[in-house]
Order: structure tokens, then sequence, then C-alpha cells
């Protein structure tokens, strides 16, 4: 059941990530009155972006951790801490690029990335 459950989340952050992107992200930044964040609205479509984005790759953690649970009895510290780290280090790039480096959420997201990577190897 719980590999069921993992394969659905994939298969959700897959179609929340093509769909939003090419039903509503696309409408959306064909608007002329988004907010203009730090001087213009480029930066508000990038953020929106990403942050859309980021709840997908949220889901492939937690599809990894499913299939840690299903794999595994009691999974290991190690590898609960190698889904987390990786959910946490991929935010954290997609943060970096999207925006450009200029929201400050990437640092935070790296941050917490190194710090679970350190706290369960």
């Amino acid at each position: 059941m719980l590999l069921v459950a993992a394969a659905l989340a994939i298969f959700l952050a897959a179609a929340h990530s093509y769909l939003g992107e090419r039903y509503l992200l696309i409408r959306l930044f064909k608007r002329n009155d988004l907010p203009k964040l730090l001087g213009g609205t480029e930066f508000t479509k990038q953020v929106l972006r990403f942050a859309w984005h980021l709840t997908s790759v949220a889901w492939l953690g937690f599809a990894a951790i499913l299939a840690e649970l299903a794999l595994h009895a009691v999974p290991s510290r190690a590898d609960l801490g190698l889904a987390l780290t990786a959910t946490f280090g991929s935010s954290g790039l997609l943060a970096l690029l999207g925006s450009r480096a200029r929201h400050p959420s990437w640092a935070v997201f790296l941050a917490v990335a190194v710090l679970v990577w350190l706290g369960t190897r």
C-alpha cells in the first residue's frame, strides 16, 4: 500500500508541475496587473513559478519517505535523512536558480539540507 501511495505521490507531483505550468502559470503571467516585486513583474513571475514547483519537490520527498517506510519496517535514520536532505537541497537549488538568488529562501533550504545531512550521518 505504501509503495502505491509513493507512486501516486510521484504522479501527483509530475501532474501538478506540468499542468500548473501549462494551464495556470502561463495564463497568469499574461496578465498585466501582476504586482511588481523588487521593481518589476519578472521577479514576481519567478517567485510564483519556483513556489509552485516547490510543492511538487516536497511531494517527491514525501514519496521517498513513503518508499522507505514500505521497503523497511524501520527505516534507518540515514535513509530518512537522505530523503529529507535531497528534498530540502532540491528546494534550495530551485529557489536559488528560480529567483537568481534574489529570494532568500534558498539559503535557508540549503542550510536545512546540510544540517539534516550532518545530523543523520
